[in-house]
C-alpha cells in the first residue's frame, strides 16, 4: 500500500493489461493523461444519455441548433430515465464510469448553467443559475463519481479536458490536427472552433508529461543517493519536458480566440463562491441539504503542481494559498497521491537544498523553475487578455479571486527564483533568465494594482 514516507512510487511504466483499472494512473509514457484514450461509445444500455447529449450543443455536429441554442434543455431532461441501476450492472468496468461521470458533468452543467447562459446572451449578465439538479442526473452523477473517484461536479481531468477527446484517425495518435471532442457545450464539435482548441491544446501540453514524470522520480532518486550526474541529467529532462509543454500552451492564442472564450465559459462554472449559486445545488434523491464545488478550471491540472512540489517552491500563508490548497482534491486520486508522495519524498531527500550544493546544480534548478515561471506567467497574460479585458465577472471558474489568485503563485515563483540566484555570484546560462524575472515583477504588480483599483478590489 502507498504511504507518502516510502522511497519509490508504483508508476506505470509499460501499458496495463486490465481493461478495468481507473483510468488515471500516472506513467512514464503518458503522464497524467489516461492509460488508454478515452471511451467515446456508451454502451447500448445508456443510448438515451448519449441523445441527449448529442442533442444539447449549442451547434451540434451535423452543424444545426441544438438545445442549449434556444434553452430548451431543461424541459428535455424531463425525459431521460434515472439510469443509476444501469450503472450497477457496469460498476467493475472503471474506465466505463470515468466515460459516464464525464458524460453526467456535462449534462449536469449545461442543465444548472442554462439560464446563466440565456441570460449572458440578452447582456444581463449572468443572473442566477438552477438551484436542483433533478434525481435522474443527481443519482447517476452522485455514483459514477464515487466509483471513478471525482466529486459529482465537472472536473479538468476527469470530465471536461483530458477524458474528453478522441482520435480522428487512431494510427495517428496524439499529433494535434489527430484531436476531436468527444462533448461540448457550443461550438467544439468543431474542431477548428475555439472551444474544442481551448481544450485541445490542454490535451496537446499534457502528453509531453511522461518525461516530466521521468524526469521528476528519477531526480529524487538520484539527489537520495548522491548521484550528481544522474540528478542534473534528469533536471535537464524536466526543463525539456516543461519547454515543450510550453511552446504547446503557447499555441492557444491561435487555437482558442480570446474573443471566444465567454461565449462557452458560462458552461464551466463551479458552484463554490459564485453568485449564480447564492445558495449551493440541492441534490435530488442525494442530499436535501445542498451541495457546493469548485468549478473546471486549469489550475487542477498536476504538471505545475508536480514541479511546486518537485522543486519545493514556498508559497505564502495567505487565503490565496488556502484556494491552492483545496484544488488539490478536484483532480484524479492517483495523481493526488503522487503528488503527494513528490512532495514528502523532495522534502526527505532536501532536493533543493542538494541542488543548490554545486554551480551547475542550481543552474538547471534555476532553469526549471523558469519554466514554472514561463507558464504562469502566460497563464496570467490568458487571464489578462480573455477574461479581464472582456469581462467584469469577479471570480474564475474554479472560485478563486480572478485578479489576485494566479498573481499569488507567480510571485512565489519570481521571488524564488531571486533567492536562488543571489546565492551564487554567476550561474552559467542564466543572466537573461534573472534579467527577465526583474522585468516581470516590476510589470506584475503593476498589472495587478490596475486591475485592483479598477475593479475596486
Amino acid at each position: 500500500m502507498f504511504t507518502a514516507a516510502a522511497e519509490t512510487f508504483p508508476i506505470l511504466r509499460s501499458a496495463p493489461t486490465d481493461p478495468f483499472l481507473t483510468a488515471f494512473l500516472v506513467s512514464t509514457m503518458r503522464g497524467f493523461l489516461p492509460h488508454t484514450d478515452p471511451i467515446t461509445i456508451l454502451p447500448s444500455a445508456f443510448k438515451q444519455l448519449d441523445c441527449l447529449l448529442q442533442r444539447m450543443p449549442i451547434k451540434t455536429a451535423n452543424g444545426s441548433a441544438g438545445l442549449l441554442a434556444t434553452g430548451s434543455l431543461g424541459d428535455a431532461v424531463e425525459y431521460l430515465p434515472d439510469l443509476t441501476e444501469q450503472i450497477e450492472l457496469v460498476k467493475a468496468d472503471l474506465p466505463l464510469m470515468n466515460a459516464l461521470y464525464r458524460d453526467y458533468s456535462f449534462l449536469a452543467s449545461a442543465y444548472l448553467l442554462e439560464p446563466c447562459h440565456m441570460s449572458f446572451l440578452r447582456g444581463e449578465g449572468y443572473g442566477l443559475a438552477r438551484n436542483v439538479l433533478p434525481a435522474n442526473i443527481a443519482r447517476p452523477i452522485a455514483r459514477v463519481a464515487k466509483l471513478a473517484g471525482f466529486k459529482p461536479f465537472m472536473e479538468y481531468a476527469g470530465s471536461y479536458a483530458l477524458y474528453n477527446y478522441r482520435l480522428a484517425d487512431p494510427a495517428k495518435g496524439l499529433e494535434y490536427s489527430n484531436l476531436r471532442l468527444i462533448r461540448a457545450f457550443e461550438h467544439g464539435l468543431d474542431s477548428s472552433s475555439s472551444e474544442a482548441g481551448f481544450v485541445l491544446v490542454h490535451v496537446d501540453m499534457v502528453q509531453n508529461s511522461g518525461p516530466l514524470v521521468a524526469g521528476a522520480t528519477a531526480a529524487l532518486a538520484a539527489a537520495a543517493s548522491n548521484s550528481r550526474s544522474v540528478f542534473e541529467q534528469s533536471l535537464e529532462t524536466v526543463v525539456t519536458a516543461l519547454t515543450k509543454v510550453n511552446r504547446v500552451m503557447n499555441t492557444m492564442w491561435n487555437k482558442s480566440k480570446p474573443g471566444d472564450y465567454n461565449s462557452f465559459r458560462t458552461f464551466i462554472f463551479g458552484i463554490t463562491s459564485q453568485s449564480m449559486f447564492p445558495n449551493g445545488v440541492v441534490y435530488e434523491g442525494v442530499s436535501d441539504e445542498p451541495m457546493s464545488f469548485r468549478g473546471e478550471s486549469g489550475a487542477n491540472d498536476s504538471m505545475i503542481p508536480l514541479m511546486d512540489n518537485l522543486l519545493a517552491i514556498p508559497m505564502p500563508s495567505t487565503p490565496l494559498t488556502e484556494i491552492l490548497t483545496d484544488f488539490r482534491s478536484y483532480r484524479p486520486g492517483n495523481h493526488r497521491e503522487f503528488l503527494e508522495w513528490v512532495q514528502a519524498r523532495s522534502e526527505a531527500v532536501d532536493l533543493r537544498g542538494y541542488a543548490m550544493q554545486e554551480p551547475s546544480s542550481a543552474a538547471l534548478y534555476l532553469k526549471a523553475l523558469d519554466q514554472v515561471r514561463d507558464f504562469r506567467w502566460r497563464h496570467w497574460c490568458f487571464t489578462r487578455e480573455y477574461i479581464l479585458k472582456k469581462t467584469a465577472h469577479p471570480v474564475a471558474t474554479g472560485g478563486s479571486p480572478i485578479v489576485t489568485w494566479l498573481p499569488n503563485q507567480l510571485q512565489a515563483v519570481l521571488d524564488l527564483m531571486v533567492e536562488v540566484s543571489g546565492r551564487f555570484e554567476k550561474l552559467p546560462g542564466c543572466e537573461d533568465i534573472m534579467a527577465l524575472v526583474v522585468l516581470q515583477q516590476a510589470t506584475l504588480r503593476k498589472e495587478v494594482r490596475k486591475y485592483c483599483e479598477d475593479r475596486r478590489v
